[in-house]
């Protein structure tokens, strides 16, 4: 199948997009500047080497040779952004994608940024690096137009066709392409009225996550110190049918979704707007959850007269979400940095996670789950996998750690 459609980068946003595309019958390559062959192997956004397999045997191809891009209709890019010193969405990614297909940029190609970015991105810095490289112009000779990245990784629930796809372009005329192509892929198409709008989308989306768990996070805290079962009470405020949405704690927040703050910045660096302060403090406490919880594994080592100093831990699923193999921003790597620091002996285990690496030193990984918990002095429930037993951990653990909620009511201290 001749190639219509370019995914420039095949992380956890290209991934699915190219996986949808494929489904739809679009003849898709996916491009990546990592050669790399181990690359389509690793877990993104849940797909598994049975998904690869078939998107290959759809007429999927991987490609790392740019003048590929030059014989598509539609190209999407979906570089990472991660978050730099500043708190920013490091752009680089994005820039080495533009350079890579501006010189290939064909009139009447339609150029789509689902990458994570601040709003104005779009048109302050991916249109001059794809006008620059190509010599036409966005909106004129070539469509441009932004969609923000919707995905729950590892969902049975919501996939690319039922969950609704946002888009603003640079025009009318942008927008209306870009719908044109998202609609072969999803049931709904949601116009924004222009790239800011649609940038802005992703921004909210995210930081509404952030904001909530941060609020449920600071609960949880209170409610340990004042002696209240915090999980029961979100249990009986979900029933709740309208003005609530549950969310609950955790011992940090992991993801691919980082917070943002739409600042503007000047030429020189300097802010040029105001800040969402509240974005800044839901991020100061849940970026405090890796300590509370290594603390609460402290205390609960003393109060059954053991020290942290030489305790064996083991650490129970360690991906930032259950079900699902990938590590990015999971809380589990600052967590057992922090008790390694106390003298703990850690190991870990993980259906999904053969091998784990932390400060470059492999952790031991328990075989045989209920022996480990068995000889551990604590065990942290830190991800809950449905393969994992938690009745049958709660009775084999010397002492048990849920930070999730997941045990019942007695079976277990809770975070």
């Amino acid at each position: 199948m001749p190639a219509d459609f370019a995914v420039i980068g095949l992380g956890c946003l290209g991934l699915p997009l190219a996986q949808a595309a494929v489904a739809a019958g679009i003849g898709t390559i996916g491009y990546e500047t990592d050669p790399n062959p181990r690359r389509l192997a690793e877990p993104a956004a849940g797909r598994t080497p049975a998904d690869i397999r078939r998107m290959v045997s759809g007429g999927f191809r991987s490609v790392t040779d740019p003048a590929e891009l030059g014989r598509v209709r539609t190209a999407a890019i979906c570089a990472p952004t991660p978050l730099g010193a500043d708190g920013t969405p490091d752009l680089s990614a994005v820039a080495d994608a533009a350079r890579a297909l501006a010189p290939r940029l064909r009139p009447h190609t339609t150029v789509l940024l689902e990458s994570a970015v601040l709003p104005g991105a779009t048109d302050e810095f991916l249109r001059p690096l794809l006008e620059q490289g190509s010599g036409l112009r966005a909106g004129r000779d070539f469509h441009l137009a932004y969609s923000p990245g919707r995905l729950d990784p590892g969902s049975r629930t919501h996939g690319y066709a039922n969950t609704p796809k946002v888009i603003g372009g640079l025009t009318p005329a942008c927008t209306e392409a870009a719908a044109a192509f998202y609609g072969r892929l999803t049931d709904k198409v949601v116009r924004a009225r222009g790239l800011r709008e649609a940038e802005t989308v992703k921004v909210l989306e995210t930081n509404y996550r952030q904001v909530n768990i941060a609020l449920v996070n600071e609960m949880a805290v209170l409610c340990h110190e004042l002696g209240v079962d915090f999980w029961d009470v979100v249990r009986c405020a979900e029933t709740k049918p309208f003005g609530f949405q549950a969310f609950r704690p955790g011992p940090g927040v992991g993801g691919h979704g980082v917070p943002m703050d739409p600042r503007r910045l000047s030429p020189d660096g300097a802010p040029a707007g105001g800040t969402l302060r509240m974005v800044g403090l839901a991020q100061e406490i849940n970026a405090r959850m890796p300590q509370y919880a290594v603390q609460r594994c402290a205390t609960l080592l003393n109060e059954h007269g053991k020290s942290a100093r030489g305790a064996r831990v083991l650490l129970l699923g360690v991906t930032y979400k259950p079900d699902l193999a990938d590590l990015q921003c999971s809380p589990a790597v600052e967590i057992a940095r922090r008790l390694m620091d106390l003298g703990a002996s850690v190991s870990y285990h993980d259906p999904y996670v053969p091998h784990w690496r932390v400060r470059d030193v492999p952790v031991p990984r328990a075989d045989s789950l209920y022996e480990a918990a068995a000889g551990a002095d604590l065990t942290v429930l830190l991800q809950h996998h449905r393969t994992y037993d938690l009745q049958g951990l709660a009775v084999k653990a010397q002492l048990l750690l849920d930070t999730r909620g997941a045990t019942p009511a007695g079976a277990a201290h809770r975070l």
